[in-house]
């Protein structure tokens, strides 16, 4: 059965962390990075566990065998995945190496605190669906605080739900974020579509569908 990432990271964290058998350690959740290392055959999980002491006796030692061996100015680390229950190394090339995908406690309660506030916004754009209430939608929209996929969802639910007093600011917003522009252009078409409107070339003005002059600037819009 395929498990999506945010599932597997539910079950490690759910795991006890191992000890390092070098070091005696307590090993950190290590999230792998978007390229293979090692033999190319990539990691049996998103997740692995690490060790991070530079006391560990394998990190120190590891200096000396592989310049001697190899040649190069690199060690190890020691690291294990949460399917298997051997242990691993891993080449790093500095102290800091892998340390960038290091899972710790802040990281972890940034996930959860964006997990609850997802929950949470999905959860009110339920309830503006049920009431048919656009103006908290289109709020939520433009809140940047609001995680991301929650405001994609309320820019689908405007282009349902607003009305045409929702066009200007969403025309005069500028959101910074590709796809969460395209889907307020989508949603600014939909509400046009709904309500058989458009802008007026000329002047940017809210005109009918069918016009053939428009009524702010008198301009003829026929064909255009």
């Amino acid at each position: 059965m395929f498990e999506t990432k945010e599932q597997v990271f539910e079950k490690v964290m759910q795991q006890e962390k191992p000890v390092c058998p070098h070091c005696g350690e307590k090993m950190k959740i290590w999230e792998i990075p978007p390229i293979a290392v090692g033999d190319g055959l990539g990691w049996d999980s998103p997740y692995m566990y690490v060790c991070f002491n530079d006391e560990c006796p394998l990190f120190i030692q590891g200096w000396d065998d592989l310049w001697e061996n190899y040649a190069h100015n690199a060690s190890y680390r020691c690291i294990k995945s949460p399917h298997s229950s051997n242990f691993e190394i891993m080449p790093v090339f500095s102290s800091m190496g892998g340390q960038g995908q290091i899972i710790d406690d802040e990281v972890v309660a940034a996930r959860e605190a964006l997990k609850e506030s997802t929950k949470k916004g999905f959860s009110i754009l339920a309830e503006c669906y049920v009431s048919k209430d656009s103006v908290t939608c289109v709020q939520m929209l433009l809140d940047p605080s609001e995680p991301a996929r929650v405001r994609m969802k309320a820019a689908e639910m405007a282009g349902d739900l607003a009305g045409l007093e929702a066009l200007e600011v969403l025309n005069n917003r500028n959101f910074g974020n590709q796809l969460l522009q395209s889907k307020a252009d989508e949603a600014i078409g939909r509400i046009h579509e709904r309500h058989f409107t458009r802008e007026c070339p000329f002047c940017a003005e809210i005109i009918k569908k069918r016009a053939k002059v428009c009524k702010h600037c008198g301009k003829e819009v026929a064909g255009i």
